[in-house]
């Protein structure tokens, strides 16, 4: 390709900024990032915004490129045969390249009352919305938060340790990822908090009122305040712009994180589905999922073909409070072992990735380029059992 090259990235989160950042490597790519907000959200610290230890706000000149132009707009529809994008104020925005980035949140619940009743946390403003909700209980009234992943239990330590009453509904088994040691650790620090933690094949919210939750095995917990943590959801935006998703409403991908439909339309982060199997939300996966987003658009910029995605994990992080957490490690697969950090120095090293998270996006934006991360060959053995292929192995042997 010859000229100027003009690339969209729609969301501002953590997978896109760290690809707009990195398409800022050629001089000749204009990078222009489209977020509804005028500031980055630290969505790994949103519950610290509720329990009042953190805003979760970031100034985007503190992790975006110069070269990158910020508009402050919502994209209401994708026009992939027209190469533009539609802004809720009406105007449009041409490219040559898009990168879809719009992250997730909130999930509909599905379950009588919650919508009306239950706050949800997933984003900046359902945050800021709880957070004076919370502050205006009384400590000893009672707190609810449904869901037993990493945000579910964050918050419940975070208001524990602020000192509300807090029960943690887990619908079947507290912190689903970790290793059973690991899990131990999380529910002796909660324990230690105060926090009631219910988790079995009874404790499935079944309903939501003003004061109460009511539960599969028909008890009913009094709850001034509930906190919905259980699952998130994705913007339908590429769903309403005609393009193939998965059942959540991911854009479909092929390896390279291209879409199955348009080869100039690129997914990064928690909205992308590569070959219908995605990766684990998380701020990890996003910022390396942004990269190789952004390489692949490199790529074919250059005329080159794209290579696949290889992604290792290393683990997950969890905080309890401000003065413990857990670093559950995993092996490259994301699968977790019996290996963890707890306590004091768990926290500390929680704290260390947040900060180095937002250090990675600002490195980026200042040496484009500089991310490596760790790599899973076995994804690929994956890919052939999904196809129902012979593994690889077997090829060999034969």
């Amino acid at each position: 390709m010859t000229g100027n090259t003009d690339v969209v990235v729609i969301g501002g989160g953590y997978a896109g900024v760290m690809a707009a950042n990195r398409l800022t490597q050629r001089d000749d790519v204009t990078v222009t990032l489209i977020n509804p907000r005028p500031a980055f959200v630290e969505r790994i610290r949103l519950q610290q915004l509720v329990g009042g230890s953190d805003d979760a706000v970031v100034d985007y000149p503190d992790v975006l490129g110069e070269a990158v132009r910020l508009v402050v707009d919502t994209v209401i529809d994708i026009d992939a045969a027209g190469r533009s994008v539609t802004l809720a104020t009406g105007a449009t925005i041409g490219y040559d390249y898009l990168i879809y980035a719009v992250g997730s949140g909130s999930a509909d619940p599905g379950v009588p009352g919650a919508a009306e009743f239950a706050y949800p946390i997933a984003s900046l403003e359902e945050a800021q919305r709880l957070r004076p909700v919370v502050d205006a209980a009384p400590t000893m009234a009672p707190v609810t938060v449904v869901g037993a992943g990493p945000t579910g239990i964050e918050t419940a330590a975070e208001l524990a340790e602020e000192g509300h009453t807090v029960t943690l509904v887990c619908g079947e088994v507290l912190g689903p990822y970790l290793h059973p040691k690991g899990r131990r650790s999380v529910a002796k620090r909660l324990a230690k908090l105060g926090v009631t933690v219910l988790e079995g094949p009874d404790t499935e919210v079944t309903a939501v009122t003003r004061d109460a939750v009511q539960l599969s095995g028909g008890r009913e917990l009094p709850s001034t305040v509930t906190i919905w943590t259980a699952g998130f959801g994705v913007p339908d935006l590429a769903a309403r712009s005609g393009l193939s998703t998965d059942a959540l409403g991911r854009l479909l991908t092929d390896e390279t994180l291209t879409s199955v439909d348009d080869v100039r339309i690129v997914a990064a982060g928690d909205s992308a589905a590569p070959s219908d199997l995605p990766f684990r939300m998380s701020c990890q996966a996003a910022t390396r999922i942004g990269a190789h987003a952004a390489d692949t658009v490199l790529a074919r910029i250059a005329g080159e073909q794209p290579g696949p995605i290889n992604l290792g994990f290393f683990g997950q992080c969890i905080s309890l409070g401000r003065r413990a957490g857990i670093f559950q490690f995993a092996s490259k697969d994301d699968t977790a072992n019996r290996f963890y950090l707890g306590g004091r120095p768990g926290a500390k090293l929680k704290e260390f990735v947040c900060k180095h998270t937002l250090k990675h996006l600002a490195d980026e934006a200042r040496k484009p380029g500089s991310l490596t991360w760790v790599k899973d060959d076995e994804r690929q053995e994956l890919l052939r059992a999904k196809r129902g292929e012979a593994p690889a192995t077997a090829e060999r042997a034969a």
